[in-house]
């Protein structure tokens, strides 16, 4: 008989990393060909925007999901629970009743981190109390070796594992990284959130603009909260850059995959991020990338080798590192074909299920 293995797991809707990576667990036949898997969805958001809300009906959803993984565990006896949980934040508290529940139910448990900030909140003296007791006994996977200093306060290195992200081929043929625009397309591809950069890129646009590069700009993602296209329509404005920005809304699919295909420069210039699965897209599509050392990124992007890496926050390096590719379309190539090479090597969804597979296996007969 296969190991039975409990999945609580983030799952679309509302789309951002977490859940697709575990849409792509749920639905992986390598790991269900390995084990015997049950899944709960973690989520009580339906939409970006009601993400860290509270209200009743959140409430109602989350007494009803403890009940449920109540009698799941009671039901199956798994050999090992799988779990996703916040960093920090109002969604930690209810991660941690769920995994208190859990090893009071006796259950072997493994945290896989899609997200960071443990070492932001453990300063508070409530969120050290409970981190103490939150990793005590408990496994950690993470998605790069340079977050493991977020939690390097409550658990030991030996105690951690390293799965980098993967995600499935979308490309359908092997691109030229040479795209031959008459004029340099840069893309931006993220919901319109302030953390990912969208008002530090407006403005080193304007510096550029200012300089008499010609280039366009598009803005690929979700309206949110924060940000919505009535609002970014006026920070355009403001910048006097109709002329070269746009924003086109969200795309998936096929429509997603154009932009892609259209740009020559990917730039995400984003100050709070833990592995964004959109740069892994952009090497794919063989684009250099502009990005930030944040996170987990430096493990993705080496600077001059497949993108250059600005100060986050700091609209004149963006700016420095944008012209620097705009100046020069043999580096962009050269850079493009870097990353390509290095996502087919390390960030496919196979190499993700399989470095997956081998630490459940691993945590299911270890003491």
């Amino acid at each position: 008989m296969k190991p039975k293995i409990l999945f609580i797991l983030h799952l679309p809707p509302p789309i951002h990393g977490a859940a697709m990576m575990g849409k792509y667990i749920q639905e992986s036949e390598s790991i269900n060909s390995s084990f015997d898997c049950f899944c709960i969805n973690l989520a009580t958001a339906g939409s970006l925007s009601d993400i860290g809300h509270i209200s009743l009906k959140k409430l109602l959803k989350y007494f009803f999901l403890l009940k449920h993984i109540s009698h799941v565990v009671r039901e199956i006896r798994p050999e090992l629970v799988y779990i996703t949980p916040n960093a920090g934040g109002k969604a930690f508290f209810k991660d941690f009743i769920v995994v208190q529940m859990l090893k009071i139910m006796g259950c072997k448990i493994i945290a896989h981190y899609h997200n960071k900030g443990v070492s932001a909140y453990q300063s508070k003296w409530v969120y050290n109390f409970l981190y103490k007791r939150f990793f005590s006994n408990l496994k950690v996977i993470l998605l790069a070796e340079s977050l493991y200093k977020d939690i390097v306060r409550y658990v030991k290195r030996e105690d951690v594992y390293i799965c980098p992200n993967g995600i499935p081929n979308s490309c359908k043929e092997e691109l030229k990284a040479r795209r031959n625009n008459e004029v340099p397309h840069l893309l931006f591809l993220s919901n319109l959130l302030i953390s990912k950069g969208v008002i530090v890129l407006l403005d080193a646009l304007k510096i550029l603009k200012e300089k008499e590069y010609t280039f366009v700009c598009q803005f690929v993602g979700g309206e949110t909260s924060e940000i919505g296209a009535v609002q970014f329509s006026e920070e355009v404005d403001k910048r006097n850059l109709n002329d070269r920005v746009a924003y086109v809304g969200r795309k998936i699919g096929e429509e997603k995959e154009f932009f892609f295909r259209q740009a020559d420069v990917f730039v995400f210039p984003t100050y709070y991020e833990c592995f964004p699965l959109v740069i892994l897209e952009a090497m794919e599509y063989k684009l250099p990338i502009i990005s930030t050392n944040e996170g987990g990124i430096p493990d993705i992007v080496k600077d001059g080798e497949n993108g250059l890496i600005c100060e986050k926050q700091n609209p004149v390096s963006l700016a420095d590192c944008m012209a620097k590719l705009l100046d020069d379309e043999g580096l962009r190539v050269k850079m493009g074909n870097a990353g390509y090479e290095k996502f087919c090597r390390e960030f496919t969804l196979d190499q993700f299920e399989n470095r997956m597979r081998d630490i459940l296996n691993q945590n299911l007969f270890s003491s």
